[in-house]
């Protein structure tokens, strides 16, 4: 079974500078119910991610170190998938087809390997926020906890690191994620869009030849900044 019988109130781990950033919207209303709401949701059924991972994404890039930002969309809700990056899935799991088409991008962009793994951990560890717009969801139900709060979360998010961080990059890949960073404050941040990488949008011709990763690698040096190693 999955994550059942667990909480996540005894997993809430963020960086502290996370923590301070986001202590207000911690403590409004919706976001107490939206917990209460995904700790039921974890009792009763099985929830993807685990508990644990939940804000990987805010415990795995402080918020001083963020750098880059990619928006998704829910997290995959198949069994040992999300971990709490968006696009990644865990070490054992087999790479699912956007991220083929993400690494394939990287492949012909920057002339890099295809990796072994579909696991993205090494780019959070670089500063690369992988936020997606809503942090879990119920197994093999995709959007089941969407409209319950974690988009007005992941809003704020999006929101503070607009106005209180300067150079920053950020990749909308696909319609949703470019109707939630339409707020991106431009004239501060480099913000990069195209299709989403999932087969049907890239067979399209909507995704490949982007060369968001080695835009997002000029951009980084020329603020000064290191380059991702994607």
């Amino acid at each position: 079974m999955g994550s059942r019988n667990l909480t996540i109130k005894m997993t809430f781990n963020i960086t502290p500078s996370w923590k301070k950033k986001l202590n207000d919207e911690l403590e409004k209303p919706y976001f107490k119910d939206l917990l209460k709401f995904v700790e039921a949701e974890y009792e009763k059924s099985d929830c993807f991610p685990k508990p644990e991972n939940i804000f990987k994404a805010f415990e795995l890039s402080p918020f001083e170190e963020t750098r880059v930002v990619i928006i998704g969309q829910d997290p995959y809700h198949g069994y040992n998938q999300a971990h709490g990056l968006c696009f990644s899935v865990q070490p054992e799991t087999r790479v699912p087809p956007s991220l083929v088409n993400i690494f394939r991008e990287i492949k012909d962009d920057l002339g890099s390997p295809l990796p072994p793994h579909g696991n993205l951990k090494h780019w959070a560890e670089q500063g690369v926020l992988m936020l997606n717009a809503t942090l879990t969801v119920r197994a093999g139900q995709a959007g089941s906890h969407q409209g319950k709060g974690w988009e007005k979360f992941t809003d704020a998010v999006i929101q503070i690191l607009s106005e209180e961080k300067e150079n920053l990059v950020f990749l909308l890949w696909g319609s949703p994620a470019q109707k939630k960073g339409k707020k991106i404050n431009t004239e501060k941040h480099l913000v990069l869009t195209s299709g989403h990488p999932s087969p049907l949008a890239a067979n399209r011709g909507y995704w490949f030849g982007n060369k968001h990763f080695s835009k997002t690698n000029e951009f980084l040096v020329s603020v000064g900044k290191e380059p991702i190693e994607w």
